[in-house]
């Protein structure tokens, strides 16, 4: 694990509709990340709400890279941990130079750090989101239980007693509702998790954790609102996100979508689309050698981030007199 700088994705400044004391004697916090932003960014939107914002440090998780590490990146962290220290005191023992792995960071520098200036700081917050996350933040509370104060977001499937709080959504507890056990057969129970309806410290929300407030709103319109100014409207915002298990992104997918968005330019005075980073290239190529040519299509040029203009159009449609539209959601209900 190592300390970096705020990633770029978490929204900078203290909202101003958020400009209250934290609770307690709370004074600063540490997010642990594991890289991917729609993770960190439920870390970011918790102490942006707690205002702590501007006295936070952010760590990110690496896991040990290289060699044959590359080949169980599927493994927990933890045991990547132990297989990456076998063989690099292998690779010691008969002088090898273990190439391409690069050692990972542990939870004891921020155990330390809580415990050598609770006198001066009060008790450190420690966020963090993930599965890679999970055995540096239990190990953090282990070392320095009476310091710290630590916050798991995403259910980490067991031993919850690990964690002070556990941030989940609720639909991670559907398998144990009666329509949950219905449609669960009942030789797969067993392997569903959790097994247990959630205890004092588990606290649930409706969907997953966000930075999106009135304050990042506001930044994204004033950032973008010259830029989008002279479109035509209404205009038609397409947002185009990566695979999953259940969706997954290829040349049929593209092409479906670029038939469904053709049908519908005669209605609509500008389409804008933007791709994510994990977005495949073979989806976007697609997608922009189908419909740049049109003059009516504008398509991101990867510079700057237009995803909270999207959410406020999403929010207040009349902005930009624009509907935005998620492949995830309604490619296939169009």
């Amino acid at each position: 694990m190592r300390r970096t700088s705020s990633p770029e994705l978490a929204a900078t400044g203290l909202s101003e509709d958020q400009q209250v004391s934290v609770c307690g004697a709370v004074k600063r916090a540490i997010v642990i990340g594991n890289g991917y932003a729609g993770a960190e960014n439920q870390c970011i939107g918790l102490i942006r709400s707690l205002g702590l914002f501007d006295r936070h440090l952010y760590y990110s998780v690496d896991r040990p890279r290289g060699g044959i590490i590359r080949c169980l990146q599927w493994l927990p962290i933890s045991i990547c941990k132990r297989i990456y220290r076998f063989i690099s005191s292998i690779c010691a023992g008969f002088s090898i130079n273990a190439t391409g792995i690069t050692d990972v960071f542990d939870a004891k520098q921020i155990a330390a750090l809580a415990r050598n200036t609770f006198d001066k700081n009060g008790p450190l917050l420690v966020v963090a989101c993930g599965s890679d996350t999970i055995s540096v933040a239990s190990s953090i509370r282990r070392l320095a239980m009476e310091n710290v104060f630590v916050v798991q977001v995403q259910h980490p499937r067991s031993c919850l007693e690990r964690f002070d709080l556990v941030i989940t959504p609720r639909h991670d507890y559907y398998s144990l509702t009666p329509e949950g056990k219905r449609q669960i057969p009942f030789f797969l129970r067993p392997w569903v998790t959790p097994h247990e309806p959630p205890g004092r410290n588990v606290f649930l929300t409706t969907g997953a954790l966000h930075n999106v407030d009135a304050s990042t709103l506001r930044k994204a319109t004033l950032e973008w609102k010259d830029e989008f100014a002279s479109l035509s409207k209404p205009l038609v915002v397409v947002n185009i996100g990566g695979p999953t298990r259940n969706c997954l992104y290829g040349v049929d997918l593209s092409k479906k979508l670029c038939g469904m968005l053709q049908s519908i330019l005669w209605s609509c005075g500008s389409l804008k689309i933007s791709f994510s980073r994990r977005t495949p290239k073979k989806v976007a190529d697609i997608i922009t050698g189908e419909l740049s040519s049109n003059s009516k299509v504008y398509i991101w040029d990867g510079k700057g981030n237009p995803f909270m203009l999207w959410v406020l159009n999403s929010v207040h449609g009349n902005f930009l007199t624009s509907r935005t539209l998620s492949v995830k959601e309604e490619l296939f209900d169009l």
